[in-house]
């Protein structure tokens, strides 16, 4: 599949597209605090196009591992402001969100192409509702819930059990009427997973694709995997680790990946595409 249905936008991954992070959050485990005012919120993400993102994706609630619960309410209170003024600007908005009732208020107001539900749409009401908008949908694989998922990850076999997964929430979107080229997938990197298992979901993307059966978006950006590798204890110290790894997930067929730095990783992929 060459086109990918993200609501207003008909977008080609014929190269790797990039989303770039908006998290209006105080808690968030790289950028917490940082954007969680909507003048901050839309100056970043006016930076955020100028470095080359093609997909913006506004969240509210960390997911960040030990993560305290959110409300919906207050969830919604952070990210409908910025998703209404951002719809002016005519590109494609994602809302990061795994609650039925953020995703309806928002899909209401009209201002989202796209969900990216760290729960692949499990939440009661979600799938339904979904389908009968026109958006893009993203489902994550993850094992456990935010607060315990990194505490004992466990698989027999990490690659079948993720791929397996997603291709079981891919068929149930197909059968409530969704088209397949409405669907991304993500192996959930960080979510529910050690660094090994990480690492081979890593080096397995293609075989994880074909599995799944659909694009797959990816997202490691500063996150504790690269840390591990690195030694780097500050997330914003990852920079290097993060560009590297958004450049060999791309290598290995990855349509869309999502990164706090834009810049870096869009000049990393135009050295890598320059080379055909």
């Amino acid at each position: 599949m060459s086109v990918f249905a993200c609501g207003r936008f008909s977008l080609s991954l014929e190269r790797p597209l990039l989303m770039g992070i908006l998290n209006v959050t105080p808690d968030s485990f790289s950028d917490g605090g940082s954007y969680n005012r909507l003048d901050a919120a839309l100056a970043h993400a006016e930076r955020l196009l100028a470095d080359g993102a093609d997909i913006l994706d506004i969240g509210g609630e960390s997911t960040r591992p030990g993560a305290p619960y959110v409300s919906p309410e207050e969830e919604l209170q952070r990210v409908l402001p910025v998703l209404e003024r951002l719809a002016a600007l005519q590109v494609p908005l994602s809302l990061d969100t795994r609650r039925t009732s953020v995703m309806r208020a928002a899909l209401q107001a009209g201002a989202v192409d796209l969900i990216n539900d760290v729960s692949a749409l499990e939440d009661e009401g979600a799938l339904a509702l979904v389908a009968a908008a026109n958006v893009g949908i993203c489902l994550m694989h993850k094992q456990g819930n935010p607060d315990t998922m990194q505490q004992q990850p466990d698989y027999a076999d990490v690659v079948q059990e993720v791929g397996s997964y997603l291709a079981r929430r891919i068929e149930l979107c197909l059968a409530h009427g969704i088209a397949r080229d409405r669907l991304l997938a993500d192996p959930g990197f960080g979510f529910g997973k050690t660094l090994e298992h990480n690492l081979q979901l890593l080096r397995e993307l293609p075989q994880l694709e074909a599995l799944a059966g659909a694009p797959l978006l990816v997202g490691m950006s500063r996150k504790s995997m690269l840390g591990a590798i690195t030694g780097e204890e500050q997330p914003d110290q990852r920079l290097g680790a993060s560009v590297a790894a958004a450049l060999l997930a791309a290598q290995r067929g990855a349509k869309v990946i999502r990164v706090h730095d834009v810049k870096a990783t869009h000049q990393a992929l135009q050295v890598w595409q320059a080379l055909g």
